[in-house]
């Protein structure tokens, strides 16, 4: 029941992070915008959003001291679009290290004509594995994205997009889940990726 989640949204700096807790909101659930270790650690989800670079998130959670606090999470923990650039090993952004929780190297984009980089737009999810995380989704689903950076296809992938290559769309690894895209900015689809996140136990 939505009715007894505890979330915590880990405060990153991201631009996203009010039209994230509006999105949330619609759907009955209060959040807490925070960091501190002791709320993020008895909540019963945890989501950490990211926009801008990955060296400069990255920094933001070192200067917080919360790095091992992420690191040690057994709840469900959602990283979006920077957020879960910052999942993986290492980002080629600034050619920083990461938390190190799915493995892999997140690339750029590579520039290709016709392909302009960012990738911004509407795409399609193609399901790879099924997850509680993809509950109700179809392929006739889209969801929208704004990023220069993508994460490998690997044995954590969920689901991909293909834009001018396959990428990871959406991983999962035990209780670590990430998603590329912008759910709070992806409609329909976005309200459903966070109802069917906030519904895992």
């Amino acid at each position: 029941m939505l009715s007894s989640v505890r979330l915590a949204i880990i405060d990153s700096g991201g631009a996203n992070i009010a039209s994230l807790r509006y999105a949330i909101e619609r759907l009955g659930v209060a959040s807490e915008l925070t960091t501190d270790k002791l709320v993020i650690r008895n909540a019963t989800h945890v989501i950490l959003p990211g926009v801008g670079a990955a060296a400069d998130c990255m920094g933001r959670l070192e200067r917080a001291d919360l790095v091992d606090t992420i690191l040690n999470l057994q709840q469900p923990f959602l990283g979006i679009c920077v957020g879960m650039q910052l999942l993986f090993e290492s980002s080629e952004e600034g050619d920083v290290d990461c938390l190190g929780l799915l493995p892999g190297r997140v690339r750029r984009f590579p520039d290709r004509e016709g392909l302009p980089v960012p990738h911004m737009g509407w795409n399609n999810l193609e399901i790879q594995h099924p997850s509680p995380l993809l509950k109700n989704f179809t392929e006739q689903d889209y969801v929208y994205y704004v990023h220069s950076y993508c994460a490998p296809v690997s044995d954590v992938t969920l689901a991909t997009t293909h834009y001018g290559e396959h990428f990871s769309a959406i991983v999962q690894h035990e209780n670590i889940f990430g998603a590329q895209c912008h759910p709070e900015r992806s409609a329909k689809s976005g309200a459903l990726l966070l109802k069917n996140f906030l519904s895992i136990e």
